[in-house]
């Protein structure tokens, strides 16, 4: 996800400065994005908050575990396995029926399993391990309880049945979830990070509790519906509907999973695979195009894509801010002008399939190796394609940072500021202290062999750190890191040998 226009720091541009990001301070400026909030769909509205006003101490102790940012989402209860998602919407009434058949293991001994679910979705029915199942609900946790205890490690599935019409849920970034575009079509679509996902299906609203998914969406015939995954095809009925079905086998966040219904203009090969209003196509096609170079660009950089397709899904809506959802990225009409002009988001999102979706984050404290890393995925790009290199990027970046309020804290910034522009910014600033300290050889090594070792998983700060010094052989690079994570006074880049 890129961040909002209140958040980049003191003296950044908005996106209307970048032409087509062909200057430094453009290129590093792109995320301006949010139109007049009348004119966004609440889903595209996560405009982060910064400073929450309490005093933290320099750094975390280390010995300690902190508690979850957002421990209102999520149980601890359960690990999932897998949702099958099957899904009927109807765009004339904006209702949506669902079933959601979810397989878990107990974390712990317990009587029952608590999920996530916006309390305008009404719950029908529920099942658990065969048996009907006690539904109790506390605002939007859902707890079902079954005849037998479950015991700790004991695998399980659950069942609910629910209906509704679906909308944004309110959270500390504004409304944010399932979302109607407004279109002709009456299409929807999902912006979940960080906390929508409750909008439209039952379920651990965790970043760290990651399974696999598949979708039966049925919409009316003519209508099409696409989500996460593989196309496994379309069924047609004798009702006058269509089911669509996707098969997502990687292991998923919860808030990256996503459906959009709608008329669609679709092209693409096997592994490439585009969408978009068809009054945009023209427009559209041209500014998506060079997503196989950036795939060729980020195979190299970062290793072997981690999954079996990617594409990008341009609503008829103006949106905030593009959101990565899981090979499926959503941009807004208002991202495409037919020039490239937000090009650089077009990287941004893909490189989250590495760094975000495929390597996540343990809490939403680690946002930084999310976007940090997604934010250096640009200027790589920026360099691979003519324009700046990234070294002049980050030089550009930290003087814009250096006139900005002196008090994020990378590695903990706060439940408020995890969007905070100077979490993207000041963590690609990070990444390329890195880079000039070991050298290219070293660093290039470091980003591959971290997503080969957390593919599929997730992973934290210290984690990251101990990689580091573990995959260069010295301690050289993480204690180069340790001012950019741990202190609030922005550091200064090391000086050469190490220049790129």
């Amino acid at each position: 996800m890129t961040g909002s226009a209140e958040d980049r720091p003191a003296g950044e541009g908005t996106a209307g400065d970048a032409a087509g990001g062909r200057t430094p301070a453009g290129w590093c400026s792109r995320r301006g994005l949010l139109a007049a909030l009348g004119a966004v769909p609440l889903a595209a509205t996560a405009a982060a908050l910064t400073g929450d006003g309490r005093r933290r101490p320099d750094g975390p102790d280390p010995t300690a575990t902190p508690p979850r940012y957002f421990p209102d989402h999520g149980s601890d209860g359960h690990r999932t396995l897998g949702y099958d998602l099957r899904l009927a919407y109807d765009p004339e009434d904006a209702r949506l029926k669902g079933l959601a058949r979810i397989r878990g293991v107990a974390s712990a001994r317990a009587h029952g399993i608590t999920l996530d679910l916006a309390g305008r979705l009404a719950v029908e029915s529920a099942r658990l391990d065969g048996g009907a199942a006690q539904v109790r609900r506390h605002g939007s946790r859902l707890v079902l309880s079954g005849r037998r205890a479950l015991a700790e490690g004991q695998t399980f599935t659950a069942e609910v049945r629910y209906g509704g019409r679906p909308a944004p849920v309110n959270g500390p970034f504004g409304p944010i979830g399932w979302d109607r575009t407004g279109d002709r079509y009456d299409g929807t679509l999902v912006a979940s990070q960080p906390l929508g996902a409750p909008s439209w299906f039952p379920c651990n609203d965790r970043p760290d509790d990651k399974a696999a998914y598949r979708f039966a969406i049925t919409v009316p015939a003519g209508h099409q519906a696409l989500a996460n995954g593989v196309p496994r095809g379309r069924v047609e009925s004798s009702g006058g509907t269509w089911c669509w079905t996707y098969d997502h086998p990687w292991p998923m966040a919860s808030y990256l999973a996503a459906v959009y219904t709608g008329r669609f203009v679709t092209e693409g090969d096997e592994v490439t695979r585009n969408a978009f209003p068809e009054h945009l196509a023209e427009a559209a096609r041209h500014d998506l195009a060079r997503q196989p170079e950036m795939m060729r660009l980020f195979e190299e950089a970062f290793g072997t894509y981690p999954f079996a397709t990617y594409g990008a899904v341009v609503v008829d809506a103006d949106l905030g801010a593009p959101v990565e959802n899981q090979t499926l990225s959503v941009f807004g009409r208002n991202h495409v002008d037919g020039r490239r002009g937000w090009e650089t988001l077009v990287a941004h999102e893909l490189a989250h399939q590495w760094f975000g979706n495929s390597v996540g984050i343990r809490d939403w404290r680690h946002i930084w190796l999310n976007e940090g890393f997604a934010t250096y995925g640009e200027w790589l790009w920026s360099e691979r394609s003519g324009e700046a290199p990234a070294d002049e990027l980050a030089r550009t970046t930290r003087r814009l940072l250096a006139s900005a309020r002196q008090d994020l804290l990378m590695a903990d910034p706060g439940p408020r500021s995890v969007f905070d522009d100077r979490v993207y910014t000041r963590g690609a600033c990070t990444l390329h202290a890195l880079r000039l300290t070991v050298g290219d050889e070293d660093f290039f090594k470091v980003l591959r062999s971290w997503h080969a070792d957390h593919r599929g998983g997730v992973a934290d700060t210290p984690a990251f750190l101990a990689h580091v010094d573990r995959i260069t052989g010295s301690t050289g690079g993480s204690t180069a890191l340790r001012p950019w994570l741990f202190d609030r006074p922005l550091p200064a880049f090391p000086h050469p040998p190490h220049a790129p």
